[in-house]
């Protein structure tokens, strides 16, 4: 049967909780946040109350930021303690670091020393750090204790981690020595030490190594959990696969926000209001409006051709979008090799050179089909001579300055997906009108 908020309200008005509270707890946390958040904002607290206190706490973490600062409003102390003592660490810094002032202070309040203390170490990394996303609930274990030891202790310790599968082997002093599955360890005999069977060659991060690098470790090596320690090598904390994801997203929604020229906005679509939407774009319409000037001014510089050979302005939208085009499809390209390491600065020529080749075959096929077309319309042969010298021009400009702006940005440490589409197109126009009206005054001797 399908839940819908309707049935879900008729429950509620009934006062049928136990039906009610049957019905959420079958259902997974993602989904239970994603039906609460249909309902009206009145009804949000007293529905929360009737899940189950473990699956409250997970359905938490998963509603939007405005609806967990509603519940938060609407808890008393007593509540908000047993959501947060169910919590794991990151997902609660996760809440906090969108939350306000005075709401951080009631959060913390509510906590017990301990996760206190975890929360306020793991704030105090800078936020694209691997140490701001990770987690300090693992299971470590020693390396002289047997498997029935190790077991013993996964039983006692391990229903507050966030993870138990990875468990990772330390000495006194926390410094990280190895780790061991689960599945390592049930298939040991109960009287194995844990230092005989530890894999000890270990890849893990430092607490400042960037976060979106922390992340291609787990599409490169398909980890769970990766290690993350300090500058003296012990293990304050491991990152655990549902936050690398997280990065990736948001990485994600950031590139893309930048290849359409907008600033990236933290809300969701719906619950941004229009001006702030209107302020994250035009800031970066203006800037390519006004350095579309500069076409505009070549455009200018060669009226007397047009009033030579008017119909030379037909072909100016032609050669500007196959120019943006090519510029796009090489910019997209070489963006996205930056963002999966598959393409590496020192890459540069090979990566120009592949380009160009590139840019001989389609300036080749663009041009012998634009030549026909132009002779067999207009019956001009010079004509098509112009339109396909200054197609093969602009398709190489277009391809070198696709791989060459985003590598540079690179090179600069800047984000590369500033240089796409937007970017290289008004570029691109520029250029390509630029060696136009050069060809067409020299052909057409104007």
């Amino acid at each position: 049967m399908t839940i819908t908020e309707e049935y879900i309200l008729t429950l509620l008005r009934e006062k049928r909780f136990g039906e009610l509270r049957q019905i959420l707890s079958d259902l997974n946390p993602v989904d239970i946040a994603a039906l609460l958040g249909e309902v009206p904002e009145e009804n949000l607290p007293p529905l929360f109350r009737i899940l189950p206190k473990e699956l409250a706490a997970d359905t938490f973490v998963e509603m939007d930021n405005d609806e967990q600062e509603f519940l938060i409003h609407a808890f008393s102390d007593k509540e908000l303690r047993e959501v947060m003592d169910e919590m794991f660490v990151d997902d609660t810094v996760d809440i906090i670091e969108e939350m306000p002032a005075n709401v951080v202070k009631r959060i913390l309040r509510n906590v017990d020393p301990e996760m206190r203390q975890s929360i306020n170490q793991i704030l105090h990394y800078p936020k694209d750090s691997a140490g701001s996303i990770m987690t300090t609930e693992y299971v470590d274990l020693k390396k002289q204790m047997t498997v029935e030891e190790a077991f013993t202790r996964i039983r006692k310790t391990g229903v507050d981690k966030e993870t138990i599968y990875t468990c990772y082997v330390t000495d006194p002093n926390r410094k990280l020595l190895g780790l061991v599955s689960v599945k390592m360890l049930l298939l040991s005999e109960k009287d194995k030490i844990i230092g005989d069977i530890m894999e000890t060659n270990i890849i893990y991060v430092n607490t400042m190594d960037d976060k979106e690098d922390v992340a291609k470790l787990f599409d490169k090596y398909d980890f769970l959990a990766i290690p993350v320690v300090d500058k003296e090598s012990r293990l304050v904390g491991i990152v655990t696969v549902d936050d690398a994801m997280d990065v990736i997203q948001e990485e994600t929604e950031e590139d893309f926000a930048k290849m359409a020229a907008i600033q990236q906005n933290e809300e969701a679509y719906f619950k941004t209001p229009s001006w702030r939407h209107a302020k994250n774009r035009i800031l970066w319409l203006l800037v390519l409006m006004l350095s579309a000037t500069v076409t505009g001014e070549i455009i200018t510089h060669y009226q007397n051709a047009f009033a030579a050979v008017p119909i030379l302005v037909a072909f100016i939208p032609m050669l500007m979008g196959t120019g943006g085009n090519c510029g796009a499809q090489s910019s997209t390209m070489v963006i996205r090799g930056l963002a999966t390491d598959e393409i590496r600065l020192k890459d540069f020529f090979r990566v120009l050179f592949k380009e160009t080749r590139i840019a001989f075959l389609v300036s080749i096929a663009l041009a012998i089909v634009n030549g026909v077309r132009i002779i067999i319309q207009y019956g001009d042969w010079r004509l098509a001579v112009v339109m396909d010298l200054a197609l093969i021009c602009t398709v190489f400009v277009a391809k070198a300055l696709g791989c060459i702006m985003p590598m540079l940005a690179q090179k600069c440490k800047l984000d590369p997906a500033i240089m796409a589409s937007p970017l290289i197109t008004t570029i691109v126009d520029a250029c390509s009108v630029l060696i136009y009206f050069c060809i067409a005054t020299a052909v057409f001797q104007l």
